[in-house]
């Protein structure tokens, strides 16, 4: 049983049924509803409850403005919040329930707000929770209640089962809307030979025209000449929420959001990125309600919202209608509902009407109080009746007596409102006009093009020629200027809303007040009286307004309560509306899932994953891996199911110093820098000089920012007089790519020289430990590594199992260690070949954590203090700096601070009681006194010490030089623990270098 459902009308599937479910009731509807309609054709008034009052709200429009009628649409993993009612489209199986009501919808025990509404205006929660303290505890406290009673839906938990898609799209013109003016702009534009992408919100190409009982012809020959194009491409069910700068615009296709469960394979949501030469709004303008007391209650809608249930979805919303309006679009739809069935009475606030409104409400039977306004309503949870006023003057004001109507709907129509969002957007404030009462654009973007009613059309006629038009124009910006031809508008009587309209803030009853309950912004709540107090307070700002009251906040973002509210800024300023101006407009236009704007980048899809030339060998050897920046390295390989990383990596690194094992590098970034002036430019970038640096020989480098701190540092061999291979860390890779490629670009473009990033032309093995040289002797064969060939920070080529290779001598481990660099196709075979030829000499693989405690160990620097906040004073690496040559950072590193002696600086630092460890992180504080502040330093890498036995770490302390073999406090705050250190130097192993040497 739908007891507001017509036998007869409206566009939906009258021979198919099937059952949705709302609050746990089952509801009946038809293939074409929304759920809105649905909820009106079964009588459901209640919907929901107001976000600060919980008064009753019901279904107040029919479109994306909806400001009250939200729900929580599905259950489970698929659940979504703050879903609008009017644009989810019915489909079988539907599950929705309103978002607030305890312990339900229809009695709320939270209405006993409403009770002390006096007591919380506009900045209540600013002055009651926040204002009076010293910090935000209580206020943190009383969120949590204060959220869970304002209703505003709960947000999955669990993982978004659904899948969803990113799309790049090129165009010629894009059309966003596709009512009268943007299905007439997209065929001009599209038989000029440009290329179209028609985008629509709606499930149903027409706009307003859906909503009328007239024009189908037109709209039948126009949407399948439209369609018919091979050049236009037609995405319905796709908003355009946001234009950004050089013409791109977001989109989001609702591919399968009209059903529970997507087909396999199909995304629910498709996000659009379309780059578009020029552009058509056709968005359409929104009706304004008018404000007076009670108009939020369940049953006060919007006129063309009671036009559209009843032409488009074939629901009447009500028995007996009353039409309040201030403007002539009403009038049609007066006609319509009363030949449906309805009593129908219009109020309106103007006096003067035209002759041929009145005849045509007479005919239809229907009766017009014509300079009266509704200045109350009745009613507890619907409306019931309306006292109506005459109208004194133009400023909303009213004079007794005063008369009652009975009904039982509300319609509203204030006037329209152009929706420029988009335009907006794009960095642009609207103009008012005096005359359309409402805001337009200047025209003043030559690539977006304005069309229809947000460009100020008054009727569909009107509409249909400036879409037009604008399609040709938009075609021609984008070089098509072929014969577009003629286009007739739809035969059909149409009222238009501007001729005579009024536009006031709020009605007045006869004492001269505004009702209490005169809400501007449904959503949220706000009064007159709320914009009254943000005036008295000092917030004249339309800006400061907006977020002092909540006024546009909401969901809906003001799509309905904007005008209104300027408007009543402006009265009480004193100035008109074009002085008072709009809010800045930002997107999205409407809700965006965050799963259509991630897409696939999710999990281990966020960003590829880099992975070695060896990748496959350590998998298949049971490695444990992490990620190190983009790329999946081994941790560690553990030799037995129960063995833990620390047990792993300390096995490992014991292992390292006292045999040899391999470890995959081949993620360190890779540079190739060429040119007769590439030395000059490493001794630019460089801090070190290496125009000195003779051919087969390698020097490690530190690069710092323009600011003097340090940046990156490595490795880098001279292969020729003008050819070096520079090594940076793998985190920096990228960086300092992007750095070298900036400066030849800009600072040194007078160098000759070439940069080329190598990193994934190469595999790298390093080979450490005593027994390093032997095994690379027995793998290479001819090739002489003795340590007279090839001393410390050299390299030789030789070949691995033919395959021709560069082994540089170098370490980081502070043990006898080379790097091989292969070309990355044999990297994975000449792994393999050195741990063949390895297995006499006892080679075994080694993971970053053993690694990074090697390096730990020996007191080399790396990511944890090349964090961008060091110096090479701070990290004792001031040696480097040469003072015989300029190079980027050398004078901003001579500031005053930077060379402040109580700087922290590297020092190592060794636990007392050896058992226990050191938290990264944690801060350092001397051994007595408080532990308060920022403390004197912080601990930057931290590991066990297989070859001294205990906890060591490397840190950054205040004057640190000065206080070895001081006693320390290291605090982690947040584990609650503290650890008494030792200040030692940086360098634990082998201080003289006698390993790495051999």
């Amino acid at each position: 049983m739908q007891p507001n459902r017509l036998a007869v009308g409206g566009r939906i599937d009258r021979g198919t049924t099937f059952s949705i479910r709302f609050n746990d009731r089952d509801i009946v509807a038809h293939p074409g509803d929304t759920l809105a309609s649905a909820l009106l054709a079964n009588g459901v008034k209640i919907v929901g409850r107001s976000f600060k009052y919980h008064r009753p709200r019901g279904v107040f429009s029919a479109g994306v403005e909806e400001p009250n009628a939200l729900v929580q649409l599905r259950e489970g993993a698929r659940t979504e919040p703050n879903s609008r009612a009017t644009t989810v489209e019915a489909y079988p199986g539907l599950v929705a329930r309103s978002q607030s009501g305890w312990p339900s919808v229809d009695t709320d025990l939270g209405a006993i707000v409403g009770a002390f509404a006096r007591f919380m205006p506009a900045g209540f929660y600013y002055k009651t929770f926040i204002g009076p303290f010293r910090n935000t505890r209580w206020w943190m406290f009383c969120e949590h209640f204060i959220r869970r009673a304002a209703g505003t839906g709960i947000a999955p938990a669990a993982p978004d089962p659904d899948t969803y898609e990113k799309v790049n799209a090129f165009c010629d013109v894009l059309v966003v809307g596709a009512g009268p003016a943007g299905l007439s702009a997209a065929l001009a534009a599209a038989r000029a030979g440009a290329r179209v992408i028609l985008a629509e919100q709606d499930r149903d190409l027409g706009g307003s025209l859906l909503d009328q009982t007239v024009g189908d012809t037109w709209l039948r020959a126009t949407v399948d000449e439209v369609a018919s194009l091979p050049n236009v491409r037609i995405l319905t069910r796709t908003t355009t929420f946001g234009a950004f700068d050089g013409d791109v615009y977001g989109l989001v296709e609702r591919a399968w959001d009209h059903v529970d469960v997507p087909p396999p394979h199909q995304p629910r949501q498709r996000y659009w990125v379309v780059r578009a030469r020029s552009a058509v709004m056709a968005t359409g303008a929104i009706e304004r309600p008018l404000v007076f007391g009670g108009n939020d209650l369940p049953g006060v809608m919007s006129a063309s919202a009671l036009r559209a249930y009843l032409n488009r979805y074939g629901v009447l919303c009500g028995r007996k209608i009353v039409l309040f309006t201030a403007n002539d679009s009403v009038y049609a739809t007066a006609g319509e509902l009363a030949r449906a069935g309805a009593a129908v009475t219009i109020v309106d606030m103007r006096s003067d009407l035209p002759e041929e409104l009145r005849s045509r409400t007479a005919a239809a039977k229907v009766d017009v109080l014509a300079g009266f306004a509704v200045v109350n309503t009745h009613g507890g949870k619907a409306v019931t009746a309306v006292t109506v006023a005459a109208v004194s003057g133009r400023e909303g004001g009213t004079k007794g007596p005063v008369r009652r109507i009975d009904c039982d709907v509300v319609g509203v129509s204030g006037g329209f409102t152009p929706t420029l969002h988009l335009w907006s957007q794009r960095g642009r404030k609207p103009r008012f006009d005096t005359d359309k009462l409402a805001f337009l654009p200047d025209g003043s973007i030559p690539t977006l093009v304005c069309a229809g009613a947000c460009a100020g059309a008054d009727t569909i006629t009107d509409a249909v020629s400036s879409g037009f038009a604008a399609g040709a124009k938009a075609a021609a910006a984008a070089d098509f200027v072929g014969d577009a031809g003629a286009l007739a508008p739809p035969k059909l009587a149409d009222d238009g809303w501007q001729r005579g309209a009024m536009l006031i803030s709020a009605v007045r009853a006869p004492d001269g007040e505004i009702p209490a309950k005169s809400f501007f912004d449904l959503q949220h709540d706000v009064k007159s009286t709320d914009i009254e107090l943000a005036h008295r307070e000092g917030y004249v700002s339309v800006e400061h307004l907006k977020r002092y009251t909540t006024n546009g906040m909401a969901t809906d973002q003001g799509k309905t309560s904007n005008v209104n509210a300027l408007a009543r800024l402006a009265e009480l300023r004193g100035s008109p509306i074009p002085a008072v101006g709009t809010t800045t407009f930002r997107p999205p236009y409407t809700p965006v899932a965050f799963g259509a704007i991630v897409g696939h980048e999710i999990g281990r899809h966020f960003r590829p994953t880099r992975l070695s030339p060896i990748h496959g060998w350590h998998a298949a050897r049971g490695a444990a891996f992490i990620d190190a920046g983009s790329w999946s390295r081994p941790r560690y390989y553990p030799v037995s199911p129960g063995e833990d990383v620390q047990a792993g990596y300390i096995r490992e690194a014991r292992h390292v110093r006292a045999a040899v094992g391999l470890v995959d590098v081949s993620p360190l970034g890779k540079i190739a820098v060429q040119g007769p002036d590439a030395a000059e430019f490493l001794d630019r970038v460089y801090t070190n000089m290496f125009s000195t640096l003779k051919v087969g020989r390698l020097r490690y480098g530190v690069m710092l920012r323009d600011d003097g701190f340090v940046f990156d540092d490595g490795t880098t061999a001279r292969l020729s007089e003008t050819e070096f291979f520079m090594s940076t860390t793998t985190v920096n890779a990228g960086k300092v790519m992007a750095r070298l490629e900036f400066l030849l670009q800009t600072a040194w473009s007078d160098l000759k020289v070439q940069v080329t990033s190598v990193s994934d032309q190469w595999a790298t093995i390093a080979v450490a430990g005593p027994k390093s040289r032997t095994l690379l002797q027995a793998t290479c064969g001819a090739a002489d590594l003795s340590a007279q060939a090839l001393p410390n920070m050299a390299f030789a080529c030789a070949a691995i199992d033919g395959v021709p290779v560069r082994i540089h001598r170098m370490s980081y481990s502070g043990e006898l260690a080379f790097e091989v660099y292969i070309p990355a196709r044999y990297g994975h075979s000449a792994w393999a070949e050195l741990m063949r030829v390895g297995e006499p000499f006892g080679v075994a693989p080694y993971g970053t954590e053993a690694m990074g405690a090697l390096r730990i160990e020996k007191g080399h620097v790396a990511g944890g203090e090349l964090d961008g906040r060091t110096t090479l004073k701070d990290l004792a690496l001031e040696r480097f700096a040469s003072t015989k040559k300029s190079f980027a950072g050398c004078v901003l590193r001579k500031r005053p601070v930077l060379e402040d002696p109580t700087r922290p600086s590297l020092v190592g630092l060794m636990t007392i009681d050896k058992t226990v460890s050191i938290k990264a992180g944690s801060l350092l504080f001397p051994a007595t006194g408080d532990i308060a502040g920022h403390g004197d330093g912080h601990v930057t890498s931290t590991t066990f010490s297989p070859t001294l036995g205990g906890h060591i770490a490397l840190g950054l302390l205040a004057r640190g030089p000065a206080r070895l073999g001081e006693t320390i406090r290291c605090v982690d705050f947040l584990g609650g623990t503290t650890v008494n250190c030792v200040v030692t130097a940086p360098c634990f192993v082998d201080p003289e270098g006698v390993r790495q040497n051999a």
